[in-house]
């Protein structure tokens, strides 16, 4: 799957008015990211490097992994997989919407 394919599917899971009400990204290192402001109404999903309230780090295998439903996210963070940086009430929020 590509970066691309994973934002659109994230903009999917989404809609246009969710109630995760932050903005963060997933950082997939030297393939680029995926930018979520879900404060906005629409929300915007993007793939521009913005500041975030929280990034999770992960390889694009592994974000595909994640919205395939094949990554549990806990067990992800439990064993490296992904990494947060910023607010993580942020990231329990987002496993009820993705």
């Amino acid at each position: 799957m590509h970066l691309q394919t994973c934002t659109e599917k994230i903009r999917e899971k989404l809609g246009q008015n969710s109630s995760l009400q932050a903005r963060l990204k997933f950082d997939c290192a030297s393939e680029g990211v995926v930018f979520v402001d879900a404060i906005s109404v629409p929300h915007v999903v993007d793939n521009v490097d913005r500041e975030a309230d929280c990034t999770v780090s992960l390889s694009l295998e592994n974000l595909c992994a994640l919205l395939a439903g094949n990554l549990n996210p806990v067990a992800g963070f439990m064993s490296g997989q992904l990494k947060l940086a910023g607010d993580m009430s942020i990231a329990m929020r987002l496993q009820k919407v993705v």
